[in-house]
């Protein structure tokens, strides 16, 4: 599909009269809806409005590009307008706005109408084919100037995703804005174009509103002398862990390439940490299948654990005023917690494990799915096979329908997908939530009968966990188990886990300040930060050091979590909250003083094993 497709003469306004912001965009829209593009011109205006508050779509050199896509759009359009005096449009460069291109995008818009009303975006950063936009004595001229550009940039898109030099200086960058539709591409455009000046390698992955084109891979990330992430939008950031890392707004992007690629050249990015909080939300496609399953099961848990931890905190907050007694904000609290928040976080990670694997229309089938799980006590399981459930199902119906004529691609997209979705993982969650409801009442049984000494086995083994990989798969299959007794009401396993994923950070902090000799200047001061990141719980903090002397910081900093997952066992530690650090500390059961000790111990074990094993640096 063309632009000229979507840009006809009807949506042209040659000179506009407006001289302010909110003028020009009522002049637009008003072009587009007297044009039959728009179903609800209030609502679109809304729509613009909406996105106008997010950010200023006037991105400088005299362009502003204001787009929303929604339902009150009927058919996919583009209105030009131009002002030959300039419009006070707050672009980002604070100087008048003369190009207007307002793009309208129909909610459910395939992706060769998005692309094409991307490419349009990308074809503004050329400063010719702007000034010949200026020039243009009639309607014909500028529809004309637009089919020429088009033609000269047809198939670059696919064959140059990367710029090429000999100099072996490798940057991936990531893109993305809310609507996903113009800045998402000009960014990356931009960066590309100025690596190109450069003589510097660079692949861009952007993230717009047809998903995640030009994925970077494993191998890539890794490779990578520095990754600038120029976005409004979540992106997933824990794959960038250890890897110097530029981070701004989309608009960066576009108004200052040079500077980030120069900065990225030069190393001087900050090194990347981890929230430890979430292993992003990396959507199925390229580059992904090799850990497929890993990426979308952390896709759900990270969604879902602003639930976790918001009610699960405010669940253990409630048992300190007494839930049992009649005081009325304990109950508050644990309806807001336990009746709302947790209530949510079954069908929360169903919901984005589909949505990792077949994208938005997995997602309903997701949480109807996980619903019924919850609904029919399947617990934590039930919600995981609901997710991959709606999601390959999701997949299924996608290819079941791909043949379908041209004129019913949007009904399928906003009623097939939804519908047959729905249908088919429901129905299959209600064979299956018997079975899964007994294996989950005989795990519990089995959970609550272990004695104290196989409890001591299990917290020395969540705890080694949590440090094997510090942040990676195995570590998080140690952190998603915690989460999961929780929501059966075993609170023990959970408190091995936070001890065990503190430690190595706050150990590798401790081994700073009391064996200096063993450590560079950069890596003592890195050691301050350690304190914070281990009070924290963020376990991440760890790995620069075990990427520079694996094979005496990562034995270390097992044995010490080892030593303090154990140790909340044998002490009987519960903990209710499942994130939070030495901040949710005074919520555990079972003594909160002792819980600081099992992670005390821990942290002196890894802090004097690094001061034994390492050696003393010149």
């Amino acid at each position: 599909m063309r632009i000229s497709d979507l840009l006809k003469s009807e949506t042209i306004v040659l000179n506009m009269s407006a001289t302010k912001k909110g003028e020009a965009i009522s002049e637009l829209v008003n072009c587009l809806d007297k044009a039959g593009r728009l179903s609800n011109a209030k609502e679109y205006k809304q729509a613009i409005e909406a996105r106008e508050a997010q950010s200023t779509t006037g991105i400088g050199e005299g362009i502003a590009i204001p787009h929303a896509k929604t339902s009150a759009v009927s058919t996919p359009a583009i209105a030009f307008g131009r002002s030959k005096d300039g419009v006070d449009y707050e672009a980002l460069d604070g100087q008048p706005s003369y190009l207007f291109f307002m793009i309208a995008a129909s909610e459910g818009a395939n992706n060769e109408h998005l692309e094409t009303l991307s490419r349009l975006s990308t074809f503004l950063m050329d400063e010719a084919f702007r000034e010949q936009l200026m020039q243009a004595q009639t309607k014909e001229e500028i529809l004309a100037a637009i089919d020429q550009k088009e033609s000269e940039e047809k198939g670059e898109e696919d064959g140059e995703d990367e710029a090429v030099s000999s100099t072996g200086i490798q940057i991936l960058a990531v893109t993305g804005c809310p609507t996903g539709i113009a800045h998402t591409y000009m960014a990356a455009d931009a960066l590309k174009e100025e690596a190109k000046k450069q003589g510097v390698s660079i692949k861009v992955e952007t993230n717009g509103s047809s998903g995640v084109k030009n994925r970077l891979s494993e191998q890539e990330i890794k490779e990578a002398k520095a990754i600038i992430v120029t976005a409004d939008t979540k992106i997933d950031m824990d794959r960038f862990a250890g890897k110097p890392v530029i981070q701004g707004p989309v608009t960066d992007g576009i108004r200052r390439p040079k500077e980030l690629i120069q900065q990225a050249i030069a190393g001087e990015a900050p090194i990347y940490q981890a929230t430890g909080a979430s292993n992003g939300e990396n959507k199925a496609g390229e580059g992904t299948k090799k850990n497929g399953f890993y990426k979308h099961l952390m896709n759900g848990v990270s969604n879902m654990l602003p639930f976790v931890v918001g009610g699960g905190i405010l669940i253990a907050i409630s048992f300190m005023f007494g839930i049992d007694s009649d005081n009325q904000f304990a109950q508050m609290l644990s309806e807001i917690g336990g009746g709302n928040a947790f209530f949510l976080m079954i069908p929360v990670l169903s919901a984005f494990i589909a949505m990792s694997i077949a994208d938005r229309p997995g997602f309903a089938a997701g949480m109807v799915g996980g619903l019924i799980a919850l609904n029919g006590e399947a617990g934590f399981l039930g919600g995981l096979i609901a997710g991959f459930l709606a999601g390959y199902l999701a997949l299924l119906v996608k290819w079941a329908l791909r043949g379908l004529p041209a004129s019913l691609e949007g009904i399928r997209t906003i009623l097939f997908y939804p519908v047959l979705n729905i249908f088919l993982t429901g129905m299959i969650m209600l064979l299956l939530v018997t079975l899964l409801s007994a294996f989950n009442t005989g795990l519990e049984n089995w959970l609550g009968g272990m004695g104290t000494t196989n409890m001591v086995i299990l917290g020395l083994i969540l705890g080694a966990m949590m440090a094997i990989d510090m942040g990676g798969p195995i570590n998080k299959a140690a952190f998603t188990f915690g989460i999961a007794m929780i929501d059966a009401g075993n609170f023990g396993p959970h408190a091995a886990v936070m001890a065990g994923g503190m430690v190595p950070p706050l150990g590798i902090a401790l081994a700073t300040t009391f064996f200096k000799q063993k450590f560079t200047k950069q890596e003592r001061e890195a050691g301050k930060t350690n304190y914070i990141l281990g009070a924290s719980f963020i376990t991440e903090g760890a790995i620069p050091f075990a990427a520079s002397d694996p094979a005496r910081v990562i034995p270390a900093v097992i044995t010490g979590s080892a030593v303090a997952g154990a140790l909340t066992a044998l002490f009987g530690i519960g903990l209710r909250a499942p994130h939070g650090g030495i901040f949710v500390i005074p919520l555990v059961e079972g003594g909160f003083l002792l819980y600081g000790l099992a992670i005390l111990i821990g942290a002196v074990v890894t802090a004097v094993m690094l001061g034994v094993l390492k050696k003393r640096v010149a």
